[in-house]
């Protein structure tokens, strides 16, 4: 079954008692049953809902793999991978890594003994000076948060098995139809579904796909046990989403390229981040390990401080500023003092991310409006 048609037709069937074609919303809390123990495979609708269900089934095709647990967040989803280790554990990561992940990481299992470390993962031969015995996960994102710098998700997975330590690829920025880790070799894989798998910015919800039956019943124990799931309707909101993922996805696609070549030839623009371009670093990378180079694109401007780059983010009149990414509206965000503020300052320069940039998760508006959008904020800096 081809990726277009498996985001409408993979593990969903018509309602047996209906007909009804699109999954339903089983907004119930429990489940009658006919003895103690005897039902019809529900019991307690944090453990089990069938619009869940059907969502899984759905979210594990997408990414080629046997198992999805979904949670009801993209962080929900991480916190329960991070349960699955110990006190005295490593946790290795990129250096440019999403806020939200780093402060989980730092703030809150590091708490609990934990530790985190992070390093530049755009070198896939410096990994293996940096595992350790004590390293039991490698935490992925490609492209990465948001200076969209690319990992090589098979050699790392490589050294990081060569070691005893599993993989585990947030998959966000790419959606699973531009790039399938487990494909590659990764053990896990992890969305924030309320970005591009959902679409519409209307849901918070998050999973975990694998091929590995051992970790997925401890994740399944894991969601039931500490209860973040997701609500039916969200669920019902996602697989909604997903319909339309494939085209959505495209669409971007072809707007961030067209968006990145305007901004790069732009005189108040010093500094164009995209994985599509020939000179980005690991470019021949992305294009092997991904389909296209997403939608996502950051910009630094050639007046380097936060008070140029406010200037634009309040002047653009399309791209709306706001959190997040990956809906059908194109958004505009300041990730020092936005996505990425819980990271210290000094460690965000050191990986690039100024008081100036900008990062821009590129919708599927025209992409005149959008340019000309973009130029007249630029066009106001004096």
């Amino acid at each position: 079954m081809k990726f277009d048609t498996k985001v409408i037709h993979a593990g969903i069937e018509p309602d047996p008692s209906t007909g009804a074609i699109m999954t339903p919303i089983y907004q119930t809390s429990t489940y009658v049953q006919d003895a103690p123990g005897v039902h019809k495979g529900y019991e307690y609708a944090r453990t089990q809902n069938p619009t869940r269900t059907a969502l899984e089934n759905n979210l594990a095709a997408l990414e080629n793999a046997e198992h999805a647990i979904c949670y009801s967040s993209g962080l929900a989803a991480m916190d329960a991978i991070l349960k699955m280790f110990k006190p005295g554990d490593e946790i290795l990561s990129t250096n440019d890594l999403y806020g939200g992940s780093y402060r989980l990481i730092t703030k809150i299992f590091e708490g609990f003994g934990l530790k985190g470390k992070f390093i530049d993962m755009q070198s896939a031969d410096e990994i293996a000076q940096h595992i350790t015995p004590a390293t039991k996960l490698v935490w992925i994102e490609t492209p990465t948060n948001p200076m969209l710098s690319i990992v090589d998700i098979e050699a790392v997975t490589k050294i990081a098995h060569e070691h005893g330590a599993l993989v585990c690829v947030d998959n966000t920025f790419s959606s699973p139809y531009l790039q399938n880790p487990i494909d590659l070799g990764a053990d896990i894989v992890t969305h924030s579904a309320t970005k591009y798998i959902s679409g519409h910015s209307d849901v918070v919800h998050g999973c975990v796909i694998t091929n590995n039956e051992s970790i997925a019943q401890e994740l399944r124990f894991i969601q039931n046990a500490a209860g973040a799931v997701p609500g039916p309707m969200d669920c019902f909101l996602v697989l909604r989403g997903i319909k339309t993922l494939h085209v959505r996805v495209e669409r971007a696609c072809q707007n961030a390229r067209k968006v990145a070549e305007y901004l790069q030839a732009h005189p108040k623009v010093s500094k164009v981040y995209y994985p599509g371009f020939a000179d980005h670093p690991n470019h021949d990378i992305a294009k092997k390990q991904m389909k296209d180079f997403g939608g996502m694109v950051s910009f630094d401007l050639v007046d380097n401080n936060f008070e140029a780059a406010k200037q634009v983010l309040s002047n653009t009149h399309y791209f709306s500023l706001a959190e997040s990414l990956g809906g059908v509206e194109s958004l505009i965000g300041h990730p020092a003092s936005m996505t990425h503020a819980s990271i210290p300052r000094e460690e965000r320069l050191k990986v690039g991310l100024t008081d100036s940039l900008i990062r821009l998760s590129v919708g599927i508006e025209h992409i005149d409006d959008l340019t000309q959008d973009l130029g007249k904020a630029l066009d106001q800096l004096s």
